[in-house]
Formats: structure tokens, C-alpha cells, sequence
């Protein structure tokens, strides 16, 4: 049993909260290269063909990142992107998505609802 004297004196220390998002280092977004942008399928019980990048961060860490929207991105080897947090559920080992309607990635075309997540501009009359 600890006495009084050393409870003041060996006084807790809070924690630091462990991040997941390492290749963020605590900015809301940060720039990468696409190195490969390739299909993935989910895991059970979910069936599709998800857009993937393979990408490679400025500090030379590599990620993987998910390309939201439907449609085309227009993506390849090369391409510069934003990255944010954000994991897809059922792509194993996916923790980031991509900005879309920044850098060089487009915005989806012939997007109606919650335009601001995927990069589209309202449609002038």
C-alpha cells in the first residue's frame, strides 16, 4: 500500500491518446502521390468493386487510400491528391479517404445531394 508522501510525490500522468491516422500527423488533410490506383473487393458479406490508390505521402510514408463517388475519377500513377481520415468498414486495411474536387482528382459529375463531400459546385439556373 502506497503511503500519502509518495502518492504527491509519484503524481499520475494522463495519457496521450493514441492516434491511428500516423500519416496525418494531426493536420485535417495532407497531400500524397498516387503510386497505383486498382479495384478491391470488400469483405463479407458486402460484393462490389471499390476504387483503391496505393499512394505515397511527402514524408515518404505509404498509405492506401478510398476513392469516393460513383463514376470516373480520372486518377492514375502520379496524380496528386488530398488525403483525409476516415476508414471504409469493410476495405481491411483502408484508413484514408481522398478529397474529392481537389488537386487532381475531379468532383463527381451529376452529383445532386451532399455535394460538399464529393467536390461538385451548385448548377446555376
Amino acid at each position: 500500500m502506497t503511503t500519502r508522501r509518495q502518492r504527491v510525490r509519484n503524481e499520475r500522468v494522463a495519457r496521450r491518446r493514441k492516434t491511428r491516422k500516423t500519416a496525418l500527423k494531426g493536420a485535417p488533410q495532407k497531400r500524397g502521390v498516387c503510386r497505383k490506383v486498382y479495384q478491391k473487393a470488400p469483405k463479407k458479406p458486402n460484393s462490389a468493386q471499390r476504387w483503391v490508390t496505393s499512394m505515397r505521402r511527402v514524408t515518404g510514408k505509404k498509405v492506401r487510400a478510398y476513392i469516393p463517388g460513383e463514376g470516373g475519377h480520372g486518377l492514375h500513377e502520379h496524380s496528386t491528391v488530398l488525403i483525409r481520415g476516415g476508414r471504409v468498414r469493410d476495405l481491411p486495411g483502408v484508413q484514408y479517404k481522398l478529397v474529392r474536387g481537389a488537386l487532381d482528382l475531379g468532383g463527381v459529375e451529376k452529383r445532386i445531394s451532399s455535394r460538399s463531400k464529393y467536390g461538385k459546385k451548385k448548377e446555376k439556373e
